[in-house]
């Protein structure tokens, strides 16, 4: 075995790696660019070294550095955790080389799977499904928009080389070719050196189903069941689960026995996951080949109780698969919801900046948080926006479904926008419960992101007792008080109550309408604490409380409100004040996220019709174009190509 690793790779992947390495007892090297010299990684390994500049480009995708690094720390092997240089045939290759393992696949794994086109080829020839498409790189768009209409609309334009969603776009008709093409090879190009575009067939109603695959260098290969990867937005997973709610068993016996003889057919050794399209009918058909360890894979080290990480080292390391196809067992069922840095309220605009406060939620036998970030670290432009990955298990789906809501609920992250309230709706609507998912489920339920939606009666009278029992705690100190009376005001309305306590206990009585509503609270909570935790009525709630001004903004099940609490003169004289109207900002184009601005497409004096592409601003890998939403005519132009853009920040203005 290994006695030092040394992991290429940042954030919540290096700090997951490490956690195995060091249960293990094997020491850990990490390494950074400029951007991550305070991070958690960093932190957490046994030694670091730095690596070069912020970007990727300048770091964690130089060879030589992570070679380099390797050499001058007696690292024996490099593991690549996922994205950067994890699918880099020539890494692996280098690393061979200079004698030091590589803990992954082999080269010849990497390079066949890695290509899309020739992965697809020896799918072929292995037997397993595939979706009809054209075989061959695609040179131009007009050569697509050619092929596009060969194939069939719709068509998805994806990177041969692609992954995590980059370089993937899907297309209706010429035009979204045309367009499509362009812009996935530009982001191929900026996110993997290789601007190659293939097409294919888009399966409509398309579930996203995966195998997970072991193999070792003695021969042996198994598979470890499936997760449903459907919940994405823009081709990005977002929700994962193990087992599937759709699959049979008949299904997944046929589709691990397809993923087994591809990984054979490339004498694979290490963990990886053949992906699968799965339409309504279960009719599957091959999608690609990850030949490294996949963002998701805690849901399958739940159900199955590996740990993957560490079956990848000791394969590495030449040890032989500790149990065969017959002694895998899948027990339970697990979820795992990715935490970005965006704001879901904004179309999900990605969001950069310090974290003022970071509160996960207690680990426990249901609940795991992975994570690489802390308190008082930066969320950066120059790197993926995932906060953190949570998981939530149980023994049935309902229940790992309620165990991820509560943990939800209890992450606590200020300073930057976050998805956590997205999240939390997702899980909460009827199509997921019902497992009824698709690859378009965000797309067809949320279309223009999260929106905030009026509270119920019942909704709001939890929201008041809630924030009641918050403002009784904060404003009356003393352990002897029995009790107080309120107004609180949501939105427009306002809500008497009258707050009875009994130590932890307090019965809240609300005037809701002409329907009077009495809820028992209990929590312990008390001022300063960032989750309220407790019951209501019996059941176990937790809400976020954040002081506001004369109230509080309260968090729960996705569902936000800003509650005023006032005595109930101060509520009938606070209807006598003035309102201040917000400024006219409809004449300017603003920069809807922090990032780089790519290009300005018109001029000043231009005239532009509605839908007309304005600008284009990178974050975080992704390029966004920015179009008009109305006819007009350009005044000014505020920013330039190459500028950084901070949120909000006028690119143009119109007449």
């Amino acid at each position: 075995m290994f006695s030092k690793i040394l992991i290429a790779n940042r954030g919540e992947i290096a700090c997951r790696i490490m956690r195995t390495a060091k249960r293990m007892g094997i020491a850990t090297v990490a390494v950074y660019s400029d951007a991550d010299a305070r991070s958690l990684h960093v932190r957490m390994a046994d030694e670091a070294v730095p690596i070069g500049g912020d970007a990727a480009a300048d770091s964690y995708l130089v060879i030589d550095k992570i070679v380099d690094a390797a050499k001058s720390s007696g690292a024996e092997a490099i593991h690549p955790g996922f994205g950067f240089l994890s699918e880099n045939a020539g890494f692996a290759d280098r690393l061979d080389e200079e004698g030091i393992v590589f803990i992954g696949p082999k080269q010849r794994a990497i390079a066949s799977m890695g290509d899309k086109i020739v992965s697809k080829r020896l799918a072929q020839e292995a037997g397993v499904s595939t979706v009809p498409g054209h075989p061959d790189i695609v040179p131009d768009a007009d050569t697509a928009v050619r092929i596009a209409a060969e194939v069939g609309f719709p068509v998805m334009i994806k990177a041969s080389a692609g992954g995590g969603g980059k370089g993937m776009r899907i297309a209706r008709d010429e035009a979204e070719t045309r367009e499509g093409f362009l812009l996935a090879a530009s982001e191929a190009k900026s996110s993997f050196g290789d601007d190659r575009i293939f097409i294919e067939r888009f399966i409509e109603e398309p579930r996203h189903i995966e195998i997970q695959v072991l193999a070792d260098s003695q021969g042996n290969t198994i598979h470890l069941g499936e997760r449903e990867c459907s919940i994405q937005r823009r081709h990005q997973k977002v929700i994962e689960e193990a087992p599937s709610p759709f699959l049979d068993e008949e299904t997944r016996q046929a589709m691990g026995a397809q993923a087994v003889a591809l990984a054979k057919a490339v004498d694979y050794q290490s963990a990886g996951t053949v992906e699968f399209i799965v339409d309504k009918d279960r009719n599957f058909y091959f999608l690609e080949m990850n030949t490294r360890l996949q963002v998701e894979h805690p849901v399958t080290e739940y159900i199955t109780g590996l740990d993957l990480v560490e079956q990848m080292i000791r394969i590495a390391a030449g040890e032989p698969l500790p149990l065969s196809q017959d002694e895998v067992t899948l027990s339970g069922w697990a979820i795992e919801a990715r935490v970005y840095a965006e704001d879901p309220y904004r179309n999900f605009l990605p969001s950069t900046g310090r974290l003022v406060r970071y509160q996960a939620p207690a680990e426990n036998a249901h609940v795991r948080v992975d994570t690489g970030v802390y308190e008082g670290g930066e969320i950066s432009m120059f790197y993926d926006p995932m906060i953190a990955k949570l998981i939530g298990g149980g023994t049935t789906r309902g229940a790992a479904i309620k165990e991820i809501r509560d943990a939800l609920d209890a992450f606590h992250i200020r300073g930057i926008s976050h998805n956590i309230p997205f999240l939390s709706a997702v899980l909460a609507h009827p199509r997921f419960i019902e497992g009824r998912l698709s690859t378009g489920f965000i797309e067809e339920e949320f279309p223009d992101g999260l929106q905030p939606r009026a509270l119920t009666d019942t909704e709001t009278a939890l929201f008041v007792a809630v924030s009641a029992v918050l403002q009784h705690r904060n404003m009356v100190r003393s352990p002897d008080a029995a009790g107080s009376a309120w107004v609180m005001r949501i939105g427009d309305n306002d809500y008497p109550v009258d707050v009875a306590v009994d130590g932890d206990d307090c019965m809240v009585a609300i005037e809701i309408g002409d329907a009077p509503v009495r809820q028992s609270i209990s929590s312990g909570w008390r001022p300063g604490e960032a989750v309220f935790a407790g019951s209501a009525d019996g059941e176990d709630i937790r809400f976020q409380a954040d002081r506001l001004g004369i109230g509080w903004r309260l968090f729960h099940a996705g569902m936000q409100a800003d509650v005023q609490a006032m005595p109930r003169r101060a509520a009938e004289l606070s209807r006598l004040m003035p309102v201040k109207e917000p400024p006219d900002l409809s004449r300017f184009l603003l920069s809807p996220m922090p990032g780089l601005l790519i290009r300005v497409a018109v001029g000043e004096g231009d005239e532009v019709k509605a839908g007309e592409e304005l600008a284009v601003v990178e974050a975080m890998k992704m390029e966004n174009v920015l179009r008009a939403e109305r006819d007009g005519v350009v005044r000014a132009i505020h920013a330039a190509a190459g500028d950084s853009l901070a949120v909000d920040q006028s690119i143009l203005e119109f007449e």
